[in-house]
């Protein structure tokens, strides 16, 4: 006996349909919402930096890029906070927590290695030559290894 797949539905229907998929859609509209409002009474350069997290009990929390822009929204806060309370969306605010979460989706640019041209290790080196101290020069002469490789 085979087994045969049971046939594909259409979003659509899986979404009208399928309980826990219906919750979560209607979780990620009702946040889309909020994320909207929020931004509305954001200045414009902290908007990309700003995500509506949860929304539950008067308790707003939004999740920040970084901590520099943390930092800017706390000492905003009183006033995001009014503004906020002043529309129908979020009458029952009592607070505004904020929370650092740096995107997952950026990758960091690997770091090329440290090279020197050879007329500044060759000024390093002798550089080291000249020093007394132990600590000093063997630093010196790190730092002079780091010379440009020649490819020929």
């Amino acid at each position: 006996m085979s087994f045969r797949p049971l046939p594909a539905k259409a979003p659509a229907v899986l979404l009208r349909e399928a309980k826990p998929l219906k919750a979560l859609f209607n979780q990620a509209q009702r946040i889309d919402h909020l994320q909207q409002v929020v931004e509305s009474q954001l200045q414009p350069a902290a908007r990309e930096h700003c995500r509506v997290a949860s929304w539950r009990e008067g308790c707003l929390l939004l999740i920040v890029t970084d901590g520099h822009w943390a930092t800017r929204l706390r000492y905003q806060q009183r006033r995001l906070q009014r503004q906020l309370q002043a529309l129908e969306t979020f009458a029952t605010l009592t607070k505004i927590l904020f929370k650092v979460q740096p995107p997952s989706g950026e990758k960091r640019e690997v770091a090329r290695p440290f090279e020197l041209s050879e007329s500044a290790a060759d000024s390093i080196q002798e550089t080291a030559d000249g020093v007394s101290d132990p600590r000093l020069k063997a630093a010196l002469e790190r730092l002079a290894s780091h010379r440009r490789r020649s490819d020929s």
